[in-house]
């Protein structure tokens, strides 16, 4: 596998066994260089220990794995990713700056690059003012945003972001939305486990769905926000025939009081059905297609036996 093509990440059939219990059954995706990645399943789906797989803190009972084609036990080239766990503990009697010096030193970065590139990246997450102030007075959200920070010291071509924009407020997730497009822009791979999936949505290029620690789909997002429109119509009479006739657009049609909901596979159908309700003498008083929701699809895909 030549480096210069090899992707970020690449796993076949990776599991892992604690005892009796199976945490991961069978992890096998693939994430391109450029690419920010989704990681979403419902609690207890094996999303934890995949990561910590990746990273190298827990080998694999199974299975194979690689990161820019090297394997996942190759230590060197970890000083290629960044990771920002879900629940840091940091060293909160040193300031930002001597918090992130520490781990510069950590990623053997010499005193010059270390010096211009702390203050870099307190400018970048919006902690430049900040920099001497002990960590144990920060706000969970600045002990997020400078979290961040040492996950982008050493530069890397992955960055694993578990949980980023937790306790940030609105504000502070757009901060790291910009972020984040800015890593891809550069080139690197963003992995990103989130419960918030409208995050996930809006940030994401592919999105991989895991479920009893097994990925059960991996789609990209504009293809998979594409695959249904749901399309509400509001009308007059509700004749139960006509409502039924909708039957030829869609396998799901739904009347609830003035209000008939179907799902398509294409917006093509939308204004034949409309000839059809008015051939039928059935007033339309509002015709609203929209595109089904990224949780709408963790439905349809998950299922309701496990939430976020």
């Amino acid at each position: 596998m030549a480096e210069n093509q090899s992707p970020a990440i690449e796993t076949h059939g990776l599991r892992k066994v604690f005892g009796d219990k199976v945490a991961v059954e069978d992890l096998s995706l693939k994430v391109e260089r450029g690419e920010v990645f989704g990681f979403i399943g419902p609690n207890g789906a094996g999303k934890t220990t995949s990561v910590k797989m990746l990273l190298g803190l827990i080998a694999p009972t199974a299975g194979t794995g690689f990161l820019f084609g090297e394997p996942l036990r190759n230590f060197h080239v970890r000083s290629r990713v960044g990771f920002l766990p879900e629940h840091f503990r940091f060293h909160d009697w040193l300031s930002a700056g001597e918090f992130l010096s520490l781990h510069a030193d950590l990623y053997g970065i010499d005193e010059k690059t270390k010096k211009q590139r702390i203050p870099e990246l307190l400018e970048l997450v919006g902690l430049a003012e900040f920099s001497n102030r002990k960590l144990r007075e920060f706000s969970k959200g600045m002990l997020q945003r400078v979290g961040l920070a040492q996950a982008l010291l050493n530069q890397p071509d992955l960055v694993i972001l578990d949980e980023p924009t937790s306790g940030l407020d609105p504000v502070g997730r757009l901060h790291v939305r910009d972020i984040i497009r800015g890593l891809r822009d550069r080139g690197a791979a963003v992995f990103l486990n989130s419960h918030l999936l409208s995050e996930v949505e809006i940030t994401c290029d592919r999105v991989a769905f895991v479920k009893h620690g097994v990925v059960v789909q991996t789609s990209p997002l504009h293809t998979l926000m594409e695959e249904e429109i749901l399309v509400e119509i509001r009308l007059r009479p509700v004749l139960p025939e006509v409502v039924s006739g909708l039957s030829q657009w869609s396998q799901k049609v739904e009347a609830d009081g003035e209000v008939v909901s179907l799902s398509l596979t294409s917006e093509e159908d939308i204004p034949a059905i409309n000839r059809y309700l008015l051939d039928h003498g059935v007033n339309v008083y509002a015709l609203q297609p929209k595109r089904i929701s990224l949780e709408d699809q963790f439905i349809r895909i998950i299922g309701m036996d496990g939430g976020l």
